[in-house]
């Protein structure tokens, strides 16, 4: 239990700091953080929990991440349903603050994209499918190759958070002009919950690519870089 609810607190923590930077800062007038703001807020959630509380969980906060370490023979499987769980009931606990708290501003009407994922018309600058599906299965590809390398026994000790959380921000600084960067199915379905129309029914993309990405890194890793 100490486990699920670390993984519960670590994704609730990702989704109300990551895409709580985009709903309320991103383009606050006239002086918002932009692209690079939200990018660095989504790596410093991670980096965070990572440390607060990935001694007692490992810190995934993320389904796909558990999913690649089972396939990179790091985690057990009987553990993959009771991680998920906890982290998609984090996630859209985060979800749902952040929708109390957007809905209290005065002259409030609707909520929006709420920082959703999509392609498109949903995409922020209108990549298609093709695009958005291909850069989420890289891009999830590669951060789970980071996570895998940075916590491997031959790795320096003590540094995987930072090395993962850098990894997050670049992953964000590429992609949120193409999907506004999922690399994460329990954040996107906790948005797409709130945004719903389509943005809902285009949720299945950010389970697949990811999901796609996430085993071939840890049957990569698995095969080439976990043992000398």
């Amino acid at each position: 239990m100490k486990k699920l609810f670390a993984e519960f607190f670590g994704t609730f923590w990702l989704v109300f700091g990551g895409c709580g930077s985009a709903v309320f800062a991103a383009a606050f007038p006239e002086l918002g953080i932009g692209f690079v703001g939200v990018s660095l807020a989504f790596g410093l959630t991670v980096l965070t929990m990572a440390y607060a509380v990935g001694h007692i969980s490992g810190g995934h906060f993320n389904p796909v991440v558990s999913l690649g370490l089972w396939a990179g023979g790091k985690f057990d499987g009987k553990s993959l349903p009771g991680y998920v769980i906890a982290q998609l009931i984090g996630a859209i606990a985060a979800a749902g603050v952040l929708y109390l708290i957007v809905s209290g501003k005065a002259g409030f009407t609707d909520i929006g994209g709420f920082a959703s994922n999509g392609y498109g018309d949903l995409s922020p600058d209108g990549y298609s499918l093709v695009s958005v599906l291909l850069a989420e299965f890289v891009l999830t590809l590669f951060f789970l190759l980071i996570i895998l390398g940075s916590i491997n026994e031959r790795a320096p000790k003590g540094f995987a958070p930072i090395a993962i959380g850098l990894g997050l921000t670049l992953i964000h600084l590429i992609s949120i002009p193409i999907s506004n960067t999922s690399v994460n199915p329990a954040r996107s379905t906790s948005q797409a919950l709130f945004a719903g129309g389509e943005y809902t029914s285009q949720l299945w993309l950010f389970w697949l690519a990811p999901i796609a990405g996430a085993i071939v890194a840890g049957i990569i890793h698995k095969a080439f870089f976990d043992k000398e």
